[in-house]
Formats: C-alpha cells, sequence, structure tokens
C-alpha cells in the first residue's frame, strides 16, 4: 500500500499534537466553502437513520469532536465514546461537551485495535481518519466486531484529487515542484477504493458523493490552510508562518482569488 505523510506515525502525530493546527484547516476550508453539503449534518443524518432509541455510540478519529456533539444533540446516546490518538484532541473534545452538559468518554487509542467489547455498538461514525491507515480493511474488521447486530457504520473520506488545484499553484509557482505527482493524502481509502473496501468487513447499504467547492479569497487565505497541509515540501526557509507563504506567493505570482474542489463521500454499513 502507498505511503503518504498521512499514514506515517511520526507525522501524524506532530500534525495533531496541537488542536489549533486542525482549527486552523478547518476555518479556512470552511470560510473558503461556496457549495457543498453540510457534512456533519449528513453524517448524523445516516447514523441517526434506523438508530435506536439512546443507542450506544462510537466514534473513532473524533478530531475537535464537531461531529461529536453534533451525534450527542441528535443521538442522545445512553453511552457515547469517541477514540483518538491524539490526547489534544481529547481533550478538547472532553471540554467542549462538559460546556454544552454532554457525557462524552474519551479513549486514546489505535483505531486498528479498538478497546471495545464485541458487539457492543449501535452506531459507528468515522469521519475523514481511514486515510491515516495503511491497511484501512484492518480497522474495517475492528468496526465489525464491535457492532452490535443491527448496528450502523457511518464512514467519510475524500477523492484522491481534492485540492488538486493547490497543488498545481505549488508546481506553476516553483514552491514545490512535484507537488502534482506525489500520492494524494487521501490514496489508501478515498472517494474511488473506498466502497470496496468496507465491503471486506462489512454490508455497504449506502454510497453517497457530494462535490465540494471552496475559493480562497487571497493567498493570506490560501496560505492559513496549504501551511498545514504536509503534503507540500516547501522551502525550509518559509517555516509555518502562512503570512510568509502569502509573501512568496506574491513575490512569484499575481495574487488572486483560486478555486478548489473536492468530492466527500458518505458510506453507511452495517454488520
Amino acid at each position: 500500500m502507498t505511503s503518504t505523510p498521512f499514514t506515517d506515525p511520526a507525522t501524524v502525530a506532530g500534525l495533531y499534537a496541537d488542536a489549533g493546527r486542525t482549527q486552523q484547516r478547518t476555518s479556512a476550508l470552511l470560510t473558503a466553502k461556496t457549495g457543498g453539503d453540510n457534512a456533519t449534518a449528513t453524517i448524523v443524518n445516516l447514523a441517526a437513520h434506523h438508530a435506536p432509541k439512546h443507542p450506544t455510540v462510537c466514534e473513532i478519529g473524533c478530531g475537535r469532536g464537531t461531529v461529536t456533539l453534533a451525534l450527542a444533540e441528535s443521538l442522545t446516546p445512553s453511552r457515547h465514546t469517541v477514540v483518538d490518538i491524539s490526547s489534544a484532541f481529547l481533550a478538547t473534545v472532553a471540554k467542549r461537551a462538559v460546556d454544552l452538559g454532554f457525557t462524552v468518554e474519551t479513549v486514546r487509542g489505535d483505531f486498528h485495535h479498538l478497546l471495545l467489547p464485541d458487539t457492543s455498538v449501535d452506531v459507528l461514525v468515522a469521519a475523514f481518519c481511514l486515510y491515516h491507515s495503511t491497511h484501512p480493511a484492518d480497522v474495517i474488521a475492528e468496526i465489525a466486531r464491535c457492532l452490535a447486530p443491527g448496528g450502523r457504520a457511518i464512514l467519510s473520506t475524500k477523492s484522491v484529487d481534492s485540492y488538486h488545484e493547490i497543488d498545481q499553484l505549488m508546481v506553476d509557482t516553483g514552491l514545490d515542484p512535484h507537488a502534482t505527482s506525489r500520492p494524494s493524502l487521501y490514496e489508501t481509502f478515498h472517494s474511488a477504493n473506498a466502497a470496496d473496501i468496507v465491503a471486506t468487513g462489512l454490508e455497504v447499504t449506502e454510497v453517497i458523493h457530494r462535490d465540494h467547492t471552496f475559493r480562497f479569497t487571497d493567498f493570506d487565505h490560501l496560505a492559513a490552510y496549504a501551511v498545514t497541509i504536509p503534503k507540500y515540501q516547501l522551502p525550509q526557509w518559509l517555516g509555518t508562518d502562512p503570512g510568509d507563504l502569502a509573501a512568496e506567493l506574491r513575490r512569484r505570482t499575481h495574487d488572486q482569488p483560486l478555486t478548489a474542489t473536492s468530492t466527500v463521500t458518505y458510506i453507511a454499513a452495517s454488520g
């Protein structure tokens, strides 16, 4: 299986050691978004479909907890467990949940080895995280083990060509001449192969593809996103300051808006 920065444990640990980095990336994307569905709402709606009253819920790869809080509000779980490799994310989720009056159990762990009993989960959500595995079918096997009879899993990912327009800008300006030839960050679990991978351990019941469009208003806006992306191999002297990247882009080409695209894929499956 192709290796990417998203599957390298050391890189991932660094990316998610500080929840602020993810917040910066997410904020830049959300303010740029001009088209596409609300991913959190779609995930929650799929999770709620056929869910029992007050289900047991597990979310793996919870990030900063946006989906977590929406699941807590919509499904009112009898038990709600979130699993992530990042202690920083888990601390953020725990605080956000307490602030809103939700009870969430946080577990630091590897999604290849979930610390959950067999057949113990009614609803399991894995949103935008399985591309961090070099063997995502192994994660699917763990999800299948944990799902209760009649349980439902909801997974989401992106297309391999997501944000390729930014890759092209990096090539055109000479900042990263190989950005377009390097493997996608989503290479191991993406829109075109995800359903087949899920089907190795679960029964796929629904696959939804949604096109998303983003318009970065200028290089400052774009740089706030781009400096958080491990795919790019930028000159070391640029560092991680988005202001420096924006200035260098302006030095090399005319500052202008940039439109980027991505396909988001949602998969519902049962055990």
